[in-house]
């Protein structure tokens, strides 16, 4: 966050930051989630920011919309009930709401993303409901695409873990 914070006051361009990634894992509390690298949303100045981290060593993901990193779209208004976490001296970080990130993970699907989402699931205690509701908002503002199926099942099997899991 420090070297964010550097970036923003070096080059007095502003910094807002949807994190998302290993980094959000560590901002949720995840105690031994490590990494090097900074994965996110940011508003606007992708390129500069990518190159100055790079320049300092620290590998970048960065977009300006998280549904463009997926044929499956966030869910809409993830934006919105995103928190943020810190905010200060022209830098804004801030965090999915759990749910938001679980989709995010699920969108993927890799066995961390999903070792991830269980731990976020468990962690604030969302439900399965929970999640097949956003992924059913996901999927209506997602194009068409066969890719979808491979979402709904990845949904479908992390919804009956959750249910499994439930007292």
């Amino acid at each position: 966050m420090a070297l964010l914070g550097q970036y923003a006051a070096k080059t007095g361009h502003p910094v807002d930051l949807l994190l998302i990634g290993g980094l959000a894992m560590l901002a949720y509390g995840h105690p031994s989630r490590a990494t090097i690298d900074v994965d996110g949303e940011l508003r606007e100045g992708v390129r500069p920011l990518k190159e100055f981290l790079g320049n300092h060593g620290i590998p970048a993901n960065l977009g300006q919309s998280l549904s463009g990193w997926s044929v499956v779209a966030m869910p809409p208004g993830y934006r919105d009930r995103a928190t943020v976490l810190l905010d200060k001296s022209g830098l804004t970080v801030r965090l999915l709401a759990p749910v938001d990130f679980i989709i995010a993970k699920l969108r993927r699907g890799t066995d961390e993303d999903l070792e991830d989402a269980a731990w976020i699931a468990a962690r604030d205690h969302v439900h399965a409901q929970a999640v097949r509701i956003a992924a059913e908002a996901a999927l209506a503002a997602s194009l068409e695409d066969t890719a979808l199926f491979l979402f709904e099942r990845t949904v479908d099997r992390f919804c009956r873990s959750l249910d499994s899991a439930a007292p």
